[in-house]
């Protein structure tokens, strides 16, 4: 029986072989992984690997056969390095079930309660809602202005309606006002806003 002459490296969660079996027929090599165990048979060459050093899935293990080594990846069902392939010593990390590694910072992250983010969104999406026209008659540009306008000289009396009208004539529409008994002593004056120039156009 030829004996394998092979090699592997590891990471946390997978373990890597690689037998040395140059020109080795992918129709006649065979694996079987079992959970602390694996066997490479090709022909009269084997190999034996047990027990592992650690524990695992079989369901996850795979090989892939090359021109000069046949490759095999075990997944452990633990995470850690084991430092060798066989040997009796326990897994280290039995009761570390596989996951992404949990650093103080993280586990510090995790204790911290979890903010609710869809409460949050709904609160700033309330408190960013549209103000209605009775709140502000700005909301909804020149037409919403000219309707809450309406609005208002709907509800006035004759007075205060020809104040509206002979102060937005007079004013050049700059100014409008509802009280008949000062608009009723003079002309309205225009007052332009803070920055621009009156000007009448012929």
């Amino acid at each position: 029986m030829a004996s394998l002459r092979h090699e592997f490296y590891e990471t946390d969660e997978k373990l890597t072989i690689s037998i040395f079996d140059r020109g080795a027929d992918p129709a006649q090599v065979s694996l079987t992984f079992e959970p602390n165990k694996v066997n490479y048979a090709n022909g009269e060459k084997t190999l034996s690997l047990e027990p592992l050093k650690g524990r695992i899935d079989p369901e996850r293990c795979d090989f892939t056969v090359g021109k000069v080594k046949v490759e095999i990846r075990l997944v452990k069902m633990t995470q850690g390095r084991w430092g060798g392939i066989t040997g009796d010593a326990p897994d280290p990390l039995q009761t570390a079930p596989i996951g992404p590694t949990t650093s103080p910072a993280v586990a510090e992250a995790r204790a911290k309660p979890k903010k609710n983010w869809e409460e949050l969104t709904t609160k700033i999406l309330s408190s960013e809602k549209e103000a209605t026209t009775d709140e502000d008659p700005n909301v909804g540009g020149d037409s919403t202005v000219n309707s809450f306008f309406q609005k208002i000289f709907g509800d006035a009396d004759d007075n205060a309606k020809r104040a509206m009208m002979k102060s937005f004539q007079e004013s050049g529409g700059t100014t409008l006002s509802t009280n008949w008994e000062e608009v009723s002593k003079g002309t309205v004056e225009v007052k332009p806003p803070t920055g621009s120039e009156w000007k009448k156009w012929n």
